[in-house]
């Protein structure tokens, strides 16, 4: 077009000055400009050719030059805007200028047009104007001479070169700045490249020079450049060999700077285009390399390892190999699919085996290409691709030790790190129990311990710092914080780590402490104790770091007196203990024999309580850290001593014992006597005092055999009256009178409490110093209370005295509660109760006056945070009176009006004091409303009937508390569980239940609230029902008719609890599985030991309410009616999901919850008698004819079973289930066969067998011909088992039937060959539901809720072991309870049914390949095997008949899913005459997709059902028969469709449309052919592929024909 134009306008005039004047005259628009520029190359080619006339023309040139294209050009750079509009005049006016200077005659114009344009450049920048310049440059460059003009070139490269890569202000341009940018890379610099000389010189040394910008952001411009400079900076193959052919330009190959921007640009480049042009300069390389043969090798960056780059013609061989594996596989990983590169991974492997040197064991080629594969694959979107790449990374220490290198180092603490930090890694493999551990968890051990043993003992120390320092650079999630940690408790033991490495596994601690899973916190606390231990060099650090250290974890998480840990940790002090860096402040004490650790401990002790005395008195009290600190320190050297004098002498304990503490135990005595004691020295002995008590008696319920504590108590005991009195004279002699004395008030507190506590252990005595102090306390404490009710200015002392008397008369009232021998009043009401019930309910405390706060700094924050006081004092309040309202709970009127003059008003007033309890709730923060709970639920029980509407308003207060505080872990659970107490009471649910008002429907109403809430907080519902079934159990003594009789009004509880659990997102699975995991782990985990299971998992919600109905009997009448209620809602439940969703997938919500409802009606079976069956049993036959998943129609047969079994009389309604018209049978009548396979235990107590053995057999006999192959097998499974006991009983009267039936059974067991019918015959035999199964002897608990939800495939979060069962004791069971386990060899059985054993039956198969002969470049699916079996493929010959052409081509499409594809290929195989087509089931001609697209083509084209784990035997076969199996594939040996030819006999695979060909058909191929692509996109539609291999199978069988003919 473009010929004919400009042949056209130079036919009009000959003259090139007037058509040239012409075209530039007028608007310069985008069609004027491009027809000059045609014009102006048809000139070009004429001069060139020597016709186009001299000597007017260059003139010519230059006039448009410099009188037009230039100003244009000019003016473009003036008005950036204008579209693709402006693009298309810059292009057109930048190739007229270059023909412009051809034509010139000379080189001025292009120097001079260059000298412009460059200066344009510079002063523009990366701004939008540079573009046009460039245009300009990229025009006139290659007319400019290499040598006259070398200077210019090289001032243009390295503008171009600044332009390309963003130099010049990075960042500020945009838009059209990158235009140019690209433009200047594209176009300008190749256009240089041509030049060679100088400007290639300027330009290579600017992208490799030592200060050029670096950075992920800069490599795709420096890719783009180099892949646009290749043909220059890459020597040509084919070009000259001799040493002057490469002196011209450098030689990329040989700059390791090149070589690390190819490798950024394979490893961390985001976008595909960076990727690609990183590939194709390496391949690029490696093809020059073979072709020119000469040695060659990059010059060194740093170090002494092998050269980034390096060719030899001795090794060219394995080059070639080892960089087409390379390049294949990173091509692979474009397709991101883990399908793609799976079974390309061996082939990885393979490049480790040539990339280590079989003779030195020294690295041949740089560890950093192989670490380019890996980092590509961690930094992949698709996470299984992710895994797959990390489980690679970490098993090559498997089978092959790799030399050190540094950047593998490195690479582990950078890139595999960042990776590891992805919680979803770390799921369980399928077909692993829950609780086995993560395969990448054990995997990333070995490779840790492995690797680390192998590291020179110099690197070793800062590789493991790096590796910890790595754990606290980012927030990690709680699960690859755990494993990294097991990981390094695993490493050998070394001395790695000094007082850096300490602080960092520190910093790992307190990373730790944010993962909310305590279990999980606690264990990484335990593995990283360990691995101080392990790779701490004791010689470095010092006792204060190593107790500091021990610090940072949480005694009641981890480090617990009495566990292994704690043990483990007291040997490791004690082997080390005198091998510890010495610190100045640990001289030697002078004791006896004494070691550094107990003179470490002695100097602590001393300097806690040691008071300086500069410090003032009116300080806040001291941090408990020194206290906790020095209590954890003396009991770890005291338990180090035990270990020591294990077997010499027992008193050595208890005298070091005495020596630490006696600095303690002597001040203690004092504080009876010495009034002028510094305050902050009391502080820090009682301090030390309770951490001593608490952290000795962590070890748990044997205290009694604890040496340690025994000597710690005796101790304590004996400084009890200086002590007590100390703290009697604080709390009542108005000393405490500021702000921070009520944290000493709290102090003292929790001192007296442990005191009471230990003299009630060691036996109360009346007269004790306790004794003789609490009723002074009391007393002391209602006095000062009366005192200051007396109107009296409200000044901070006495506001602060009120409060330390209220706790403190709470304290003794709790203790009093709690302790019955603390009682010192008769139950008559004294002074102190008519006191408290007499006390304003909600007093609050008025803050004190302002100008006394500014008296000193410790009153100036007098005011701040008074809302908290407050709030303690009123919770203090509520504390008296729930103690006074359990003592007198006998004495609470059900209504006010019967008590006229009260004596205690707020026991004898109720409805007042709940309305102040309501009251209380609204001005309370939620941590302080425990004890008003507790009032309540006195209260509301009186109260229910007679205010029922201010019980209502108590039950919603307290709950839109509870709700309001689902997301506040620390205070949640005992809020919720003195809630659950106070709402379901028994009282409470019985007196609403009998009422049926307000209150009862509340009370549902908050049921199904916590139902719903426990879907999003696990545990919740758990509190509720383990509540409500233990108040509901009585024992035989009490009256359970009552008790029932509640429960019964609220059973819908009991049925919610039956089918509870959610299906959790993968996340929160994976955290349980993990928890079970540390669980398993026993007694080795530290955690378990000191971690309560708080049962909060929803399994233990279901195991509840079996366990409550396993505890009720049939005989009693209240039970009985209680679970047929129940079971007839269960069946109800059962309906109702069923209607909901008429078709469900198998482990959906609607199949756990139907499975869970039969689980329970099985656990209620034994209490239903036949007037109740009588009642459901229409509704159990009737979920028979339901088409239920496999495990719901197990459980559904078995219960038939048992019922036909305890009661005969039922059969009759049994033979009518066979009576339906078969359109409403379908396969459900392989439930009602099922049952009669096991008819011999169903006839067990019939004595008259022959008439239902009769009965069966007729009815079985026609369900053998059926049309279905399945009810045919399950026909004869019960045939084989009803023939069988008529042979036992001699049955005359089937004589005439036994020749047909055993002939039957007999042709059946002896089938010939080893096709798809006999398998299953043999496998649905093998199922365990026939052969092993025993409905009598294995109904127990563990074969309901464990072994047939395992054996009948549902997901393994059904499966509840009985081990559970046994744990959850807050429901026990009887002595005789004998159903837990199953006695038969049941259990030993692994899951499977028969319809499914024959997919997947050569599962290893694939896994065993060490590496597949060919593979996809595009999509490589998993492994799908199938069983042996006989096909034999039977065309049908309809088409025959209509006189069809028939050709000998098959197109197998059993892997395609989609029915509009396999509608497109089958209409493409009849119009093209192909003989077969293969699918994967026959079912498809129905759908309504097929039929639109495949336009009745079915009718008229054969169709073969082949599934796809028979394809193999398929193929072979067909193989067999002679013809050649083609794959329609992209591999790495495939043949370009255009190249190939077709035999006649062919067979054409398509493949899946995600996957592709799985990798084990690949195998059985004779040849892949592939279609040749141009664009971008990777692959075809599956259908569009078949059919351009059908078609050019169609042409070349036609063009053959004519041949033939001709």
């Amino acid at each position: 077009m473009e010929c004919v134009l400009a042949e056209a306008l130079l036919s009009q005039s000959r003259d090139p000055r007037a058509l040239l004047a012409a075209l530039c005259r007028g608007e310069a628009s985008a069609e004027r400009v491009e027809t000059l520029r045609f014009l102006l190359q048809r000139l070009e080619d004429e001069a060139a050719r020597g016709g186009g006339g001299a000597g007017p023309l260059p003139e010519a040139a230059r006039e448009v030059a410099a009188g037009y294209l230039a100003p244009l050009l000019r003016g473009l750079r003036g008005r950036p805007g204008g579209g693709p509009e402006r693009r298309r005049v810059l292009r057109a006016a930048g190739a007229a200028l270059r023909s412009c200077a051809r034509l010139a005659g000379g080189p001025q114009l292009a120097a001079t047009l260059a000298e412009e344009a460059l200066r344009d450049l510079l002063a523009a920048g990366p701004a939008p104007g540079a573009e046009a310049a460039v245009e300009v440059l990229a025009a006139v460059g290659p007319c400019l001479r290499p040598r006259e003009d070398g200077p210019l070139l090289e001032r243009v490269a390295r503008a171009a070169l600044g332009l390309a890569l963003g130099v010049d202000g990075a960042g500020a341009g945009a838009g059209r700045a990158e235009d140019a940018a690209a433009l200047a890379a594209g176009r300008l610099l190749p256009a240089l490249g041509q030049c060679g000389g100088a400007a290639l010189r300027a330009v290579w040394g600017g992208l490799v020079a030592a200060g050029a910008p670096s950075g992920p952001g800069r490599v795709g411009p420096q890719l783009l450049v180099l892949s646009a400079l290749a043909e220059r900076l890459l020597p040509e193959p084919g070009a000259g060999r001799g040493p002057r052919a490469r002196e011209e330009g450098p030689d990329a190959r040989r700059c390791w700077r090149f070589w690390r921007t190819v490798q950024a640009g394979l490893a961390q480049a985001q976008d595909a285009l960076t990727r690609r042009r990183a590939r194709y300069l390496l391949q690029r390389a490696v093809e020059v390399s073979a072709e020119l043969g000469a040695p060659c090798a990059c010059g060194p960056q740093e170090g002494t390892g092998p050269s980034l780059f390096w060719w030899s013609e001795k090794k060219k061989d394995e080059l070639l190999k080892f960089w087409e594996n390379y390049i294949l596989i990173m091509e692979t990983l474009e397709g991101n699919q883990i399908h793609v590169i799976k079974p390309v991974l061996p082939k990885l492997k393979s490049l480790f085996e040539y990339a280590v040197s079989e003779e030195d064991g020294c690295w041949l080629f740089h560890p950093s290409w192989h670490m380019c594969i890996y980092k590509r694959m961690f930094e992949s979107e698709n996470k299984i691709l992710t895994k797959e790449g990390v489980i690679h990374f970490l098993e090559l220490y498997e089978t092959k030790i790799l030399p050190f290198s540094p950047e593998f180092s490195e690479f582990i603490i950078g890139p595999l790190m960042d990776a590891l930090s992805e919680s979803s890694l770390y799921i369980r493999s399928p077909g692993q129990l829950i609780g086995s551990g993560s395969p990448l968890g054990l995997k990333l051990q070995k490779f840790l311990v492995t690797y680390v043993s192998l590291l020179p003992e110099e690197i070793k120390s800062s590789f493991l710092l790096k590796f910890i320092q790595k754990m606290t650079s980012r927030h990690w999630c709680g699960i690859p914080i755990l494993f990294l940690s097991k990981a390094l408790a695993n490493v050998p033991r070394c001395k790695a780590l000094g007082v850096d490495g300490l602080l960092a596994l520190r910093d790992v601690l307190q990373c730790t402490m944010i993962t909310h899973q305590i279990l999980l916190r606690g264990a990484a606390q335990c593995y990283l104790l360990q691995t101080a231990m392990n790779l701490v060099d004791v010689e470095k650090v010092s006792l204060s770091d190593v107790s500091t250290f021990l610090m940072s974890l949480r005694q009641e998480e981890s480090l617990r007196r009495g566990t292994s840990l704690w043990t483990e940790l007291c040997d490791w002090l004690r082997v080390n203990e005198s091998c510890f860096r010495h610190a100045s402040a640990c001289s030697s004490i002078g004791l006896p024999e004494t070691s550094s650790l107990n003179a470490y401990v002695k100097n602590l002790v001393q300097e806690c309580i040691k008071s300086p005395s500069w410090e003032r008195e009116d300080r806040f009290m001291p941090d408990w850290f020194e206290a906790k600190l020095v209590a954890m320190m003396v009991l770890l050297a005291v338990d180090v001593e035990g270990m020591k004098s294990q077997y010499s002498e027992k008193r050595r304990t208890q005298n070091v014992l005495r020596i630490f503490l006696d600095p303690l135990l002597e001040s203690l005595m004092k504080f009876g006597t010495n009034a002028y004691m510094p305050l902050l020295k009391t502080d820090r002995c009682l301090q030390l005092l309770l951490k001593l008590l608490h952290t000795c008696m962590l070890k748990g319920s044997s205290t009694q055999d604890d040496e340690v504590f025994t000597l710690l108590q005796s101790f304590v005991l004996s400084t009890t009256e200086s002590v007590s009195e100390f703290i009697l004279r604080r709390l009542t002699m108005n000393e405490l009178s500021s702000v921070s004395d009520l944290d000493r008030c709290h102090l003292y507190l929790m001192v007296l409490t442990e005191l009471i506590n230990l003299h009630l252990k060691v036996g109360w005595k009346r007269g004790n110093p306790i004794w003789r102090v609490i009723s002074p306390l009391k007393n002391a404490s209602i006095q000062h209370l009366q005192e200051l009710d007396s109107g009296q200015d409200p000044t901070l002392a006495r506001q602060i005295q009120r409060v330390v008397s209220m706790a403190a008369l709470a304290m003794v009232c709790e203790a009093i509660d709690q302790k019955p021998e603390l009682q010192l009043d008769s139950l008559d009401a004294g002074p102190t109760e008519r006191f408290l019930s007499s006390f304003p309910l909600n007093c609050t405390l008025q803050k004190p006056h302002a100008e006394e706060q500014s008296s000193s700094f410790e009153e100036s924050s007098a005011s701040q945070g008074w809302g908290k006081i407050v709030a303690q004092y009123i919770h203090d309040q509520w504390i008296c009176l729930s103690f006074l309202l359990r003592k007198y709970h006998t004495l609470i009127p059900a209504s006010e009006g019967e008590v006229l003059e009260p004596i205690l008003p707020a026991i004898q007033m109720p409805v007042r004091t709940l309305q102040a309890a309501l009251e209380a709730l609204t001005v309370l923060p939620s941590d302080r409303v425990l004890p008003v709970f507790r009032c309540m639920k006195i209260l509301v029980p009186k109260l229910l009937t007679s205010s029922e509407s201010l019980c209502v308003e108590s039950f919603d207060t307290a709950w839109k508390i509870i709700s309001a505080l689902s997301n506040t872990q620390l205070i949640f659970w005992s809020n919720l569980k003195a809630f659950v107490q106070f709402v379901f009471d028994t009282k409470v649910l019985t007196i609403a239940a009998k009422i049926k008002g307000q209150a009862y429907f509340k009370i549902k109403e908050i049921m199904y609230k916590i139902i719903e809430m426990s879907a999003i907080k696990t545990g919740v519902f758990n509190t509720l029902i383990s509540y409500c079934c233990k108040s509901w159990i009585v024992s035989a003594s009490d009256v359970p008719q009552v008790s029932l009789s509640s429960a019964k009004n609220y059973s819908e509880l009991v049925l919610e609890a039956c089918i509870f659990g959610t299906v959790f997102r993968r996340d929160q699975r994976l955290i349980q599985d993990v928890q079970t995991y540390i669980e398993n782990l026993g007694h080795d985990c530290a955690a378990n030991m000191v971690i309560e299971n708080t049962k909060r998992e929803d399994h233990y919600v279901r195991i509840c309410a079996v366990k409550f109905l396993c505890l009720l009997h049939g005989s009693n009448v209240s039970h009985k009616l209680f679970m047929e209620d129940l079971a007839i809602k269960l069946l109800d439940k059962d309906d109702l999901v069923s209607k909901c969703r008429t078709r469900y997938y198998v482990n959906s919500q609607q199949h756990r919850v139907k499975n869970r409802i039969w689980q329970t009606l099985l656990v209620l079976f034994p209490s239903f008698d036949q007037n109740f069956l009588n009642r459901i049993i229409d509704k159990i036959f009737q979920a028979g004819f339901i088409n239920n998943q496999a495990s719901i129609k197990y459980f559904i047969e078995w219960i038939i079973i048992l019922i036909l079994h305890k009661f005969p009389q039922f059969l009759l309604k049994f033979w009518d289930c066979f009576s339906y018209g078969e359109e409403n049978l379908k396969t459900s009548i392989c439930t009602f066969l099922s049952v009669l396979s096991h008819l011999d235990i169903i006839t067990q107590n019939i004595p008259e067998k022959k008439p239902i053995l009769k009965q069966a057999l007729i009815i079985v006999l026609q369900w053998c011909f059926n049309h279905n192959f399945s009810i045919r097998l399950y026909a004869l499974v019960a045939l084989k088992k009803i023939w069988s006991m008529c042979k036992t009983l001699n049955m005359e009267e089937f004589n005439a039937l036994t020749s047909v039936i055993e002939s039957s059974l007999n042709e059946v067991e002896n089938m010939p060959g080893a096709g798809n019918a006999k398998k299953n015959w043999q496998r649905i035999q093998e199922h365990f539901f026939f052969a092993t199964f025993h409905p009598l002897q294995d109904y127990c608990l563990e074969t309901i809720f464990y072994i047939f939800p395992r054996l009948s495939g549902l997901v393994e979060d059904e499966w509840i072991a009985i081990g559970k069962f046994t744990r959850f004791t807050d429901i026990p069971l009887d002595a005789g309870f004998q159903w837990y386990l199953s006695p038969t060899h049941l259990c030993e059985l692994k899951p499977g049914d028969w319809a499914q054993q024959d997919i997947g039956s050569h599962s290893g198969e694939a896994d065993s390949q060490s590496e597949w002969t060919d593979v996809q470049k595009k999509i490589i699916p998993w492994k799908n095997s199938a069983p042996d079996l006989d096909l034999e493929v039977v065309f049908q010959d309809r088409v025959a008949r209509l006189g069809k052409s028939i050709s000998r081509l098959i197109v197998v499409a059993s892997l395609i899913d989609k029915p509009t594809n396999l509608g497109g290929l089958c209409r493409t195989c009849e119009v093209f005459g192909a003989s077969a087509l293969i699918v994967d089931s026959l079912q498809c001609v129905r759908d309504k997709q097929f039929q639109s697209l495949s336009v009745s083509a079915e009718q008229w084209l054969p169709l073969v059902e082949v599934k796809p784990p028979q394809l193999i035997d398929f193929l072979q076969q067909k193989k067999a028969e002679g013809y050649t199996v083609i794959g329609v594939e992209q591999t790495a040996k495939s043949v370009d469709l255009t190249q190939y030819s077709f035999p006649e006999r062919s067979l054409l695979l398509l493949g899946n449309e995600r996957e592709g060909i799985p990798a084990n058909l690949i195998q059985e191929l004779d040849v892949c052919v592939e279609i040749p692509q141009q664009g971008i996109i990777r692959s075809l539609n599956v259908h569009v592929s078949g059919a351009l291999l059908i078609w050019e199978y169609t042409r070349q069988q036609l063009l053959r024909h004519e041949d033939t003919e001709s």
